[in-house]
């Protein structure tokens, strides 16, 4: 928070001018009149910066009071009018402050003359006034485009937070789509051979038939459910993803290289051993990287490492500098949709600038605990 923006420095620094304009004020009178301190204007004029300091009164008691003042005592309190008039002009009232300062000018051209002549103290009002409020006028315009910005920042800000969420809904309709299709092709390799065996039951013992029925039952069965919940996840067909392809890493790379890009892809370990759902991640955290980089940083230079585990898989995708593509579309929440699927798997995933420059996609993904050991441990 800058100075400007702390309401405790503003207010104490407004307190400071006041105080400042109101002892010229006051010196002004002192100056100018017999009586010395003791004359009606000084009384005035520290009544008068008491008002503008007070902010609690109604907006137009200080400056039609100091307004009357500057009538009456004439150019000793202009200091006074002219902060009030600045004042006005930042609340966006200048037809009111234009107002003030001509009924000020105006008693003071059909005063009596005083030792100074009446049309230099003219001139000199008309400039001292148009001053303050050529400033309040500015003050005022640039607070308003300051609230208007704030405003606008605060909206893109909501529009932003609204589209990372539908990012992250979609990223999770698509994880269920993709783990619907893969559950259910292991699903249907157990009913089927399930069903095989169950045809024959006649050959074996009665216990295992019982059970072959049972496991045919049973996984027909979690295939309905897994349909029925990928079915509530959905509002509308079209908005289904599309059905997930395993597609090596290998083929991605060619396919970039295929396509114009400088790729370079460092392999540790196999994906033989890792689970689907892993796979699939690594798969969208390389495609996407590779579309990034091919959209925003043409000309550059891709590097792609990858170490499977167990016990976690680690992906980093380096791009060097480039320029953007002249058709590329804004940037939309490919980025929010990766962190959302690789938090789902326990992982951990980071996307920014490196300090060479250019840009770096990395995740962390824990293999999960094999079930065969679950059941060896109890």
């Amino acid at each position: 928070m800058t100075w400007a923006e702390n309401s405790t420095v503003r207010a104490t620094g407004r307190l400071v001018i006041v105080a400042v304009f109101t002892a010229t004020a006051i010196q002004n009178c002192a100056s100018s009149l017999d009586s010395g301190y003791r004359a009606p204007g000084i009384v005035v004029a520290a009544v008068a910066g008491a008002l503008i300091a007070w902010q609690r009164v109604a907006w137009y008691v200080a400056p039609v009071v100091i307004t009357a003042a500057t009538g009456i005592f004439g150019w000793v309190l202009l200091p006074l009018l002219a902060l009030v008039l600045f004042d006005l002009t930042v609340q966006r009232r200048t037809n009111i402050a234009l107002l003030f300062s001509a009924i000020a000018i105006a008693v003071t051209a059909f005063a009596p003359a005083q030792a100074t002549p009446q049309a230099i103290e003219i001139s000199a009002m008309i400039i001292i006034l148009a001053l303050p409020m050529l400033a309040g006028m500015w003050v005022g315009h640039r607070r308003k485009r300051i609230a208007v910005l704030n405003d606008e920042v605060a909206r893109l800000k909501h529009e932003r937070s609204l589209g990372e969420d539908r990012a992250r809904a979609k990223e999770r309709a698509r994880i269920a789509a993709e783990m619907h299709d893969v559950l259910a092709h292991r699903l249907s390799i157990i009913a089927l051979h399930s069903g095989v065996l169950e045809a024959k039951s006649a050959t074996l013992p009665a216990p295992i038939g019982d059970r072959l029925t049972l496991l045919r039952n049973a996984s027909t069965q979690a295939l309905s459910d897994l349909r029925d919940l990928l079915g509530a996840l959905h509002e509308s067909p079209e908005d289904l993803p599309t059905r997930p392809v395993l597609v090596d890493v290998d083929d991605l790379t060619e396919q970039a290289r295929a396509a114009g890009q400088d790729v370079t892809l460092v392999v540790d370990g196999t994906s033989a051993d890792a689970p689907v759902a892993l796979q699939l991640a690594v798969q969208r955290i390389v495609l996407e990287s590779l579309t990034n980089a091919r959209k925003h940083a043409v000309g550059g230079s891709v590097t792609v490492r990858l170490a499977y585990g167990p016990p976690v898989t680690t992906v980093s995708v380096d791009n060097t500098l480039g320029s953007a593509s002249s058709d590329a579309a804004p940037s939309g929440y490919g980025l929010v949709g990766l962190r959302e699927r690789v938090l789902a798997l326990g992982g951990e995933f980071e996307a920014g600038p490196i300090d060479e420059g250019g840009w770096r996609v990395s995740a962390r993904i824990p293999h999960p605990h094999p079930v065969e050991q679950d059941w060896q441990e109890k």
